[in-house]
């Protein structure tokens, strides 16, 4: 097979794109190659065009597309150039002369054929067959909605005909797919052979039934609109999967239309210029000249023949589209199906080109021109099945939404927020889940018994932009700085100087004049920790310690830890207090409890010693934010370990199953360097390891942990 990648597409369908795009000033052609597609497939059904094969016998031709883009894309644009201008000529020869013309000749063959059958009179039979036919209306060429019934007696009429297909052209889709969901299951069964089953009614002398002519009527089917209004996580997008996965997606062509807009990059004059181009007029009315003629009565029941050297590279095609489908996933069911059938879809649109061509033989070049659609169409279908779930729409719509938002408001503005409670816990934890790993974070309170819900999407922390205000005054005078953090010690260690962690109106350090947003948090360590153990237990995260200037008084450690965050946070005065608390509490070592008011200030100082940890991560902020379900979690785990101590808190919390003994060590070890003699370690190794719910065997104990810890101790012993 040739490569992919050097396919081009059918030369006419190259040429609508080109007026097309010009005409809409939009560059996205994939999307007008289907649309067009669409087109020309019903010109050739409208002709009964067939695809002769030597395995599958006479397949009729015709195209089913979804073509989806935004608002303002140019949809309904496109559409109306091609059926006011390229194709209005073949609508109107067809319908006013060729229609008429076939349907006399096929009405006399079928009253011969009947008569012949009856032994009855051909004038008779004709006469009854031309009232059948007349009943049953006027053609409708394309129709946007209809009913089983009406559908059955056009195919009627069509088969009565000899010539003619059923276009069914669905605008909006999204907005009118649940009433049309009838018809679209008749429209399953028309697609491979245009065959319908008829339904039984009762016969009576009013209301007789027909006779089944069993003849194929090729059908074709457009469905476009915004994907927003059909992917609307709600019954309609259930609705439109539930049609994928019986049967669409193996016999749709997919389009799904990006924004291009070319004119935004030229002059209003260049444009102008574009749109009014004399050659594109032109060559306008070359292609409508000859899609007209293709409404010759000479080009009805064209066939077109696959021959063997053809019909092997389709089965070349087919077995690489199924192995690729077999290597997918199982849950990628879709996938597969529409995968697995691209063959039929690039058989049936190189029929299309084949009659474009008035070739009755199909060649090489139709076979491929179809396959580089197809292969397009399946990268648009994968765009359409990465469309974003329910609860990822319901988590960007909190955190874009300015304010708070109750159950109500949500169930009034997102048609796939359900009324059921527990469908709203589930959606809402799986968009808070979601949220927390896509830097999006969901917070709920109650008042009167009311659940608001706010959010806010997170911007991850630019080391290199610290955030803080420096002052020579306690009071004002602050000014915004933004500094690395790997220079803060520069800040930390000169003389006389205020800082904050926050910005303030006016440079005013009070708290009604704090302006929300920080991206580091400030710890005052003051004598009950030394700098060797808090070193240790925060080796994991990025940090900084600076010495105060009562550092080593009374033989007592007396440090500050500033650490950066993962997220810049915007949190009140409330939220910001308990944020620090929960972080304090968090840590295995006791701070000072100033450090959770967001004016609180730090003094520099000259003679400090400067320690940093560049290689840790940054601290995660979110589970220690109030009024979230991460720090509700946060605070069960912080409940359920209460009678530990801090220490003991902060190892148990790391501990897992293949990790315990490894964690048990390092809390020894962390006693050890607290100073305490073996003995003493011993018991509250002993102790915290009968309060895990998992603990250690004392074999175990001993023989690992106890063991490391003694002959540690020995090695520390003057």
């Amino acid at each position: 097979m040739r490569d992919f990648n050097t396919l081009t597409d059918h030369p006419v369908l190259e040429r609508m794109v080109n007026i097309i795009s010009k005409k809409t000033q939009n560059d996205n052609r994939n999307f007008f190659r289907v649309e067009c597609a669409y087109f020309l497939a019903k010109m050739a059904a409208a002709m009964r065009a067939e695809i002769i094969t030597k395995d599958r016998g006479k397949i009729p031709v015709n195209l089913y597309a979804l073509a989806l883009a935004t608002s303002g894309f140019g949809k309904g644009h496109s559409v109306g150039i091609i059926e006011d201008t390229l194709m209005h000529g073949f609508k109107k020869r067809f319908i006013e002369t060729t229609m008429q013309g076939l349907a006399e000749k096929n009405l006399i063959r079928l009253a011969n054929k009947r008569a012949a059958y009856k032994g009855t009179d051909p004038s008779t039979e004709e006469t009854s067959l031309q009232r059948e036919y007349d009943q049953a209306g006027p053609y409708p060429f394309t129709f946007d909605s209809g009913t089983v019934p009406a559908v059955k007696q056009l195919r009627q009429k069509l088969m009565l005909s000899g010539c003619g297909g059923i276009n069914l052209q669905i605008d909006e889709v999204g907005s009118n797919l649940l009433q049309s969901a009838e018809i679209m299951n008749t429209f399953l069964e028309l697609y491979d052979k245009g065959k319908t089953k008829a339904k039984l009614t009762k016969n009576t002398v009013d209301n007789s039934r027909g006779i089944d002519l069993d003849a194929p009527t090729p059908a074709n089917m457009l469905l476009f609109g915004t994907p927003s209004k059909l992917l609307d996580g709600g019954a309609t997008e259930d609705t439109f999967f539930e049609f994928l996965q019986t049967g669409y997606a193996r016999r749709m062509l997919f389009a799904w239309g990006e924004q291009e807009r070319s004119m935004k990059k030229r002059s209003a004059a260049d444009v102008y210029a574009a749109l009014t181009d004399p050659a594109m007029e032109s060559d306008v009315a070359v292609l409508s000249r000859g899609f007209a003629q293709l409404a010759s009565e000479m080009n009805h029941e064209y066939q077109i023949e696959v021959p063997d050297n053809v019909g092997i590279l389709l089965l070349e095609y087919r077995f690489l589209c199924e192995e690729q489908a077999d290597a997918l996933e199982e849950y990628q069911d879709l996938q597969k199906t529409e995968l697995g059938h691209r063959y039929f879809k690039a058989l049936k649109l190189a029929g299309v080109y084949a009659f474009l061509d008035q070739s009755p033989v199909m060649t090489e070049d139709n076979l491929y021109q179809a396959i580089h659609l197809v292969e397009s169409s399946g990268q648009d279908f994968k765009k359409l099945l990465s469309r974003e779930a329910p609860y990822v729409k319901l988590a960007r719509y909190i955190a874009s939404f300015n304010g708070e938002l109750t159950h109500a408001d949500l169930t009034e503005n997102l048609p796939y927020y359900k009324t059921s409670s527990t469908q709203r816990r589930e959606i809402m934890d799986l968009a808070t889940a979601w949220g927390y790993k896509n830097n999006i974070i969901i917070k709920k309170t109650f008042a009167e018994g009311i659940e608001f819900f706010t959010g806010e999407s997170l911007n991850e922390t630019n080391t290199d932009q610290m955030l803080f205000t420096v002052s020579e005054d306690m009071a004002t005078g602050y000014a915004i700085e933004v500094q690395p953090f790997d220079q803060m010690w520069r800040l930390t260690g000169t003389a006389d100087y205020h800082w904050c962690n926050h910005r303030f109106h006016e440079g005013h350090r009070r708290g009604d004049k704090v302006i929300e947003g920080f991206n580091m948090v400030v710890l005052d360590v003051d004598g009950e920790t030394s700098l060797t153990f808090a070193h240790e237990m925060l080796r994991d995260y990025m940090f900084m310690t600076h010495t105060t200037k009562r550092h080593g008084e009374e033989g007592k450690d007396r440090f500050r830890i500033v650490m950066p965050l993962k997220y810049e946070l915007f949190l009140n005065k409330e939220d910001y207090r308990q944020f620090v608390n929960n972080i304090m509490e968090w840590l295995p070592f006791d701070s000072d409890e100033g450090s959770n008011q967001r004016e609180r200030k730090w003094m520099t100082n000259p003679g400090a010693q400067h320690h940093y940890n560049m290689g840790g991560v940054l601290l995660d902020p979110v589970r220690f934010i109030p009024k979230t379900s991460k720090n509700e979690q946060h605070i069960n785990q912080m409940t359920e370990l209460k009678d530990l101590g801090a220490l003991e808190r902060w190892f148990a919390e790391r501990m897992e199953p293949g990790n315990r003994n490894n964690q048990m060590i390092k809390y020894a070890l962390a006693l050890l360097d607290g100073g305490l003699d073996y003995p003493s370690i011993e018991a509250r190794v002993i102790h915290f390891n009968d309060q895990l719910q998992s603990p250690l065997s004392e074999n175990e104990l001993r023989m690992t942990v106890l063991k490391t810890v003694a002959r540690k101790s020995t090695q520390t012993e003057p």
